[in-house]
């Protein structure tokens, strides 16, 4: 095989050599967003610890849902209204603060649940602010043609914070506690402002409109005509409502398969193992023109590989290969293995999905209404694992843990290939001529 050829299965690195304020952006928020899966588990786990309840596990994720949807939506329409270099700072400045003040408050041991609600709250809806205005800007740092690589090297970036965050903070939980886990993502998030203080100024271009009611309509109406991309928002929200079973995670490793914290953390890092490995090999995606189509195709895998989990997990209860029962000591290595890999074939899938997702909204959507359209983005793509949380969590206190991600494939592939099949121009889909 030649070089070429080799070159081309790879990740294509041309981004980072035509663009260095999109290598600067990318290094900060790759670091900032490792930090940030460090609080989100070491948060998920402290719950736990003090609930002892999965409920209220996956109410972290709810209780955010409202406030995350709005700030989604209005940090789009600030987005697309004034510099999105200074919008993206000042809401960076509030998720730092929010996760600075949890880490104060767990060294002085004053944390609660209702302190943990409060600020997962504010720093999922500030975040969301910075993705959305983060996203809108790539298009302006980067031509057209390299739109699908710098999506793929955003899911490097997934791949690193879900790989390595969950994985160190049960780690971390378990040999220091909470507060050093949180500490530390202070200390990676200071890399977020780097990323952004060093961008130029970004006004977006052509008619901008004011953030309220006028603007949101403005997106309302482009939306409504946007069959391409409004059909891929409801694509994605059905994948991850019936088929994220992350808030499970916790209670996965107590009861069902053992090992507590540190499987918590490697369950949930075998996803971020397959969004790693998929972006790696992803050198021939930017070839592939009928995007569309392989948003149907991914997503019908990952409701299959969700499906799988479900059997995983069934045959955790029934007791295979643990007859003498399991504990934070006495894991379940084999069902935890193959947990694992079909966890890694939903982590592949879904990147492989949002490389397509997020390179429709950037080459389809004009510049002055980007910022809006990629706070509806921003707002599907986080809204969704908190509608999948409330599911999971709800139908697993009612059922077993094993039931929601065997059902939640199953309607996933029903639901997402009926869909498809009754929008053609959603298949037929061409990168070479983007229609939104």
């Amino acid at each position: 095989m030649s070089d070429t050829e080799r070159r081309s299965h790879f990740i294509d690195l041309s981004p980072f050599r035509e663009s260095p304020a999109f290598t600067r952006m990318w290094i900060g928020s790759t670091l900032a967003g490792l930090g940030g899966q460090l609080t989100i588990v070491a948060i998920m786990l402290q719950m736990y610890h003090l609930t002892g309840s999965t409920f209220a596990v996956a109410m972290i994720a709810v209780a955010g849902l409202v406030p995350m949807v709005v700030a989604g939506i209005y940090g789009g329409m600030l987005a697309d209204a004034f510099d999105r270099r200074a919008v993206a700072l000042i809401a960076a400045t509030i998720t730092f603060g929010s996760t600075a003040l949890l880490a104060g408050l767990t060294w002085a041991q004053l944390e609660t649940v209702w302190w943990l609600y409060a600020l997962s709250v504010v720093n999922s809806s500030a975040n969301s602010i910075v993705m959305a205005t983060r996203q809108a800007i790539v298009p302006r740092l980067l031509p057209r043609r390299l739109l699908p690589a710098a999506s793929a090297l955003g899911g490097i970036t997934v791949g690193i914070m879900v790989m390595a965050g969950p994985a160190l903070a049960g780690v971390l939980v378990a040999l220091t506690g909470y507060a050093w886990t949180y500490t530390l993502d202070v200390v990676l998030m200071l890399s977020l402002f780097l990323g952004l203080w060093t961008l130029p100024k970004l006004r977006p271009e052509g008619e901008t409109v004011r953030p309220g009611i006028e603007s949101l309509r403005d997106g309302w109406r482009f939306l409504r005509r946007a069959s391409n991309i409004r059909l891929q928002f409801i694509l994605d929200i059905i994948a991850m409502t019936f088929g994220q079973p992350l808030a499970l995670f916790p209670a996965i490793g107590a009861v069902l398969l053992g090992g507590g914290p540190i499987t918590t953390g490697v369950l949930t890092a075998s996803v971020a193992v397959g969004a790693f490995g998929s972006s790696l090999f992803s050198g021939r995606v930017g070839a592939v023109r009928h995007q569309g189509l392989g948003i149907e195709r991914a997503i019908l895998v990952y409701g299959a590989s969700i499906v799988a989990l479900g059997l995983v997990l069934g045959a955790a209860a029934l007791g295979w290969f643990a007859p003498a029962g399991v504990d934070a000591q006495t894991p379940n290595l084999v069902l935890i293995v193959l947990a694992c890999l079909v966890l890694a074939v939903s982590g592949a899938s879904d990147n492989v999905s949002s490389i397509f997702r997020n390179t429709m909204v950037q080459a389809a959507v004009p510049d002055a209404i980007r910022g809006r359209l990629q706070g509806v983005f921003i707002v599907v793509v986080a809204g969704g694992p908190r509608l999948g949380a409330l599911y999971a969590g709800t139908l697993a206190t009612l059922t077993a843990l094993w039931f929601p991600p065997l059902l939640g494939g199953f309607v996933i592939v029903g639901l997402v290939a009926s869909l498809v099949r009754l929008s053609p121009r959603f298949r037929a889909y061409d990168a070479e001529n983007p229609v939104p």
